[in-house]
């Protein structure tokens, strides 16, 4: 985890996905809090091509910070809380 570089944008999609609803339009499958956001949605929030948000999203998930969730052919984003404030407190503690 501390050798993935840190990123404004993966910081900005950490932050977006706290309140997905507030940050998201509806999606025609799944719902924005239960499952998640999908890398077409984060990519036109960012303005960048999908397969860069793609790539986020996966480091992002490969360091645990979201889970990921396959609902018919898309997968779906979240955060996940409990990753996100164990790496908080190790962090707190002067790791």
């Amino acid at each position: 985890m501390l050798r993935t570089p840190v990123s404004e944008r993966r910081r900005d999609i950490l932050e977006w996905l706290k309140d997905p609803a507030r940050h998201f339009p509806p999606q025609r499958h799944g719902d924005l809090v239960e499952d998640g956001v999908t890398a077409d949605l984060v990519a036109a929030k960012l303005g960048v091509p999908r397969q860069v948000a793609d790539t986020h999203l996966a480091l992002l998930a490969g360091v645990g910070l979201l889970r990921a969730k396959r609902l018919r052919r898309r997968t779906y984003y979240r955060r996940d809380e409990t990753r996100i404030a164990e790496v908080a407190r190790m962090f707190e503690k002067g790791w």
